[in-house]
This record gives structure tokens, sequence and C-alpha cells, in this order.
């Protein structure tokens, strides 16, 4: 590559660039993918031993495929939208000759053959696949821990949970391990690890990524989508990886560059609504307090901003069961082989799925459709819905899952995940955005909810109040202190050997292990 100029970033300041200005910098050839990859690792290697965000990883490959990239920018070649960009996938998502656990012992083994589609688009986008990222075992939960890989901590204080089931993802972006990671979302799964993590995290409406692997084709309750540290980082990775695919009969044709940079949107012009509880979920009074100074210090900005009342229905049983329903269809063969195999919280889901009927999944099939239907109406006289993004501050990692709000118990490891999950069922698009810190001190992120398939709307709304943000102490999204980062007690990391993991070339790479 040419010598770089004097003010060209270098070592740590390179990984905290965004991805959007790495991609201008290869482009320009002010930097090389290489040392881009190279300053990655060095901050993997020296961050992620405190947080555990990263799990397998395949250097040598990575740093065969940066010199390849290196190369293609030489040569004047066209370069793809994330060219270059050294990425975590989620460990929900297989990815070819690299370790795909699910967070469970059952495929402690397992190395694909072949990536999944998300990932395969981001690699013909030029991205480099450099590591995997934690999850809770099979996705099930907000805490990202699992007898495999351990816990991931909160970067803010690694004696607290990160979220999940996307927290090993947010908690990479947060320490600026990788520009780019992947997410997934059913009842928060990308929106409550940024939250917790100080990161972005998008749920697009159902279809516009596609969701090959989800065992249910028309459910519209997951969703593959974007993390990123900023809007326009999320922007990139939505723009590399949105379109129709056969494999999710939700997908639809659509311009997936349309989705590359946020449109530019006069927050005034905005009616917003905002709710503490979307007149269900229990939240806990700190957080309503943090929230209510949130709406407070942004209530100015829009044209109207008044709390709403909505009618829910019976979200939480039809949850209940939407969700029961895709675990059977996803785990029954393992759990039918042999129960023991699957870990507390995937054999939860599965044997209340079992318990139930037909009478059951049609009811909360027709209880979604009529809560879909109520939902929109609000949208006829607001354009965006505000909310928290989750119902308590970070707690220790060592809890599975918080069992009480406000002293009353939850019924179950899944309810305080709320705030998110009755969105989820509305199929309406919805965002992350870091908002300052809540009242412990800790990331607090605002939920942003579109109207229907408002996806584009959403994005533009988010990266406005992003801008306003940066200029407000109160608002602006905070940082993790890496220097002074405190060292979980117990260790984050379970008692395990990794196995070998597979290079690109199908050889056994000493560097392609567990960090």
């Amino acid at each position: 590559m040419p010598a770089l100029s004097p003010d060209t970033p270098r070592s740590g300041a390179l990984v905290e660039r965004s991805a959007v200005e790495l991609r201008r910098l290869i482009g320009s050839k002010q930097i090389s993918p290489v040392e881009l990859l190279e300053a990655c690792i060095a901050r993997i290697e020296a961050v992620n031993p405190r947080v555990n965000a990263i799990t397998a990883t395949c250097f040598e490959r990575a740093r065969a495929e940066a010199r390849a990239a290196e190369k293609a920018v030489l040569a004047g070649e066209p370069l793809g939208l994330l060219h270059g960009l050294p990425l975590g996938v989620k460990d929900l998502e297989p990815t070819e000759g690299l370790l795909t656990t699910w967070g469970s012992p059952i495929y402690r083994d397992h190395v694909p053959a072949q990536d999944i589609e998300l990932v395969a688009r981001l690699r013909r986008a030029g991205a480099i696949v450099t590591a995997k990222t934690n999850v809770p075992e099979m996705g099930a939960g907000a805490n990202s821990r699992n007898s495999v890989w351990g816990a991931t901590g909160n970067p803010f204080n690694p004696n607290l949970n990160a979220g999940g089931s996307s927290g090993g993802s947010a908690a990479a972006l947060a320490c600026d391990m990788l520009p780019v990671c992947t997410g997934s979302d059913t009842g928060g799964s990308l929106r409550i690890p940024a939250a917790k993590c100080g990161v972005v995290g998008f749920r697009p409406s159902p279809g516009v990524v596609p969701s090959v692997r989800k065992p249910l084709g028309w459910t519209p309750l997951s969703v593959v989508g974007p993390m990123g540290r900023t809007v326009e980082e999320a922007c990139l990775q939505l723009a590399a990886s949105a379109g129709m695919h056969p494999g999710d009969p939700l997908s639809y044709p659509l311009d997936a560059l349309s989705f590359l940079q946020p449109a530019a949107l006069d927050l005034g012009r905005l009616r917003v609504a905002y709710t503490e509880d979307f007149g269900t979920c229990a939240v806990d009074e700190d957080i309503r307090a943090t929230f209510r100074r949130k709406i407070g210090a942004l209530q100015h900005l829009f044209a109207r901003c008044d709390p709403v009342a909505l009618d829910m229905g019976e979200a939480h049983r039809c949850f209940d069961v939407l969700r029961a329903e895709a675990f059977v269809a996803g785990v029954q063969a393992a759990y039918e082989r042999d129960p023991g195999s699957l870990g507390p919280n995937p054999r939860a889901n599965y044997e209340m799925g079992a318990r139930m009927s037909l009478l059951d999944a049609a009811w909360a099939q027709a209880e979604q459709t009529r809560l879909i239907k109520r939902f929109a109406q609000t949208f006829a006289d607001y354009d965006l819905i505000l909310s928290p993004t989750t119902p308590v501050s970070p707690f220790p990692w060592t809890m599975p899952h918080a069992a009480t709000i406000n002293g009353e118990p939850q019924a179950n490891y899944y309810r305080w995940l709320a705030l998110t999950y009755v969105v989820t069922l509305t199929t309406h698009p919805a965002i992350s955005l870091p908002c300052g810190l809540d009242h412990a001190g800790m990331p607090f992120g605002l939920q942003i909810v579109g109207g229907f398939r408002a996806d584009h709307q959403v994005l533009a709304a988010a990266h406005a109040l992003e801008q306003v943000f940066n200029g407000e102490p109160e608002l602006r999204r905070p940082r993790p202190d890496l220097t002074n980062m405190a060292t979980a007690e117990p260790a984050l990391r379970s008692i395990v050997t990794a196995p070998p993991v597979l290079d690109g070339r199908g050889a056994t790479s000493a560097a392609a292990t567990a960090v």
C-alpha cells in the first residue's frame, strides 16, 4: 500500500474508527486490510480475556483473505461495500470451516461445510470472517452464557451481563474488537444486548434480511439484522445483507442499497408517542425514572411528544405459544434423542410447546393478528413510539435472568424481555439507540419503533437523534473504559478445552481456536 499520511489512524485508534470510515480509508489506499485485521486481532487478544465476547477464531485464514483484499485494492479491482472489514459472526450462524456451536455441547465439535446465506452475502461484499461471537445456548435467553464458552461480561463492568442473545457481538463492538458483527432477534436479541453494551441493534421488518435457518419459514418472529457502534455502521451491514432469498418465504424484492445511507429527516416534523411499559410490561422504577428524564431532555425536538396508551391484549400468552412452537420445530430431534443434552432454557421452551395443542397455536396466531391491527392504529396519529429497551439495568451474569422486577416474580426466564418481545409480535421495525447512562451508570437503550414496514424512517430518525445525542453529555453514546476494566469474579470462561477448528484450507490451525 502507499505510504500513509501523518494523520492516518494507527493501532488502537484505528479499530476505534467507524466501519464506514474504515471502508473509505481502505478504498482510498490510506490503510491496508492487513493492517486493520492485525489491529483487530491485537485488540481481541488484549481485551477479550476480560469480556469473553469472542469464541472461535480463524486468524490465519483471515490473514490470507486480508492479503488478497489488499491486492485487490492495489490492482484497482471493484470493491464490495465491506471490502477488507474484519467480521464477527454470531455463533448461531453457520460458518464454513469455522466452529459453530450454537452454545450447545451437542455441537461442541461442529464445523460447517458452508456459510449460511447471511455470512455468504457479507463475504461477497468483501467482509473477512475473523471470529465467532458468544450466545446463550441455542439463543435461548438474554444472558450470553453457555457451558461451551462460558459467559460474556458487560464491557462497562464484566461482573454484569452483556444481554443476549447477540451479547458477544454487542460486547465485541463496544470494545472496538471488530468493526462489523452480526445479530439476530426473536424476543429482543438484537436490541437488548445493544442497549446493555451501548451500541446500536436494529430489528428490521421480517423479510428485509433473509433468515434461512429458522425452522418455521412463515413465522415473522425471528429475523436477522445488523448491529453497529453507530446507525451508519448498522446501515452499511444492512445494505450488504438485505434482499430476497428463496430460503425465506417472507423475503421480497427490495433495493438493498437504499439502506446504505440514512435519509435526511427533520425531527421537528415528527409526531412521537412514548410509553414506559406498553401497558403490560414490568419495568423497574429506576428505569422508569431514567426514561422520563430522557424524554424530558429530547421531547422538544419533535412536533409532538405524547404519552400513549396501548392495548396489547394477551401479548404474553401469545408470545409464549409462538416462541414455544418455534422451539419445538427447532430442537425436537435433539430432545427426543436425549432431553439431558439440552440446557434448561431450550428444554423448558420445548416442553412448554409439547404440552400445547392445535387450539393453542390457532389462538396465538389469531391473537397476534388482532394485536397487529390494534397496534397499527396508533400510527395513524404518530410516526414513532419510544420506550426503554430493557426494564432493568444490567445484573450479574451469574444470575441466569431477572427473576423479579420491582419485587414482582417473572413467570419464566424470558418474561423480563417483554419490552422488546411485545414489539416483535407487532412485526414493526425497531431499533435500540444508545442514550446515555441509566441510574446505575450503565448504558441506557432507547427503543424506537416505527410504522408497518417503515424501516427507512426508523433508521433515518435514529440517525438524526444520534447526531443530536452526540452533542449532549446526558444522551450521547457511552464508551467503556478499557484501560481500567475490572476482572470478572468468578471467571467468565468455563473450564473447557477448545477443539481444533479447521481453517479455510481444511487444515487444523492452532491460531483458529478459542481466544
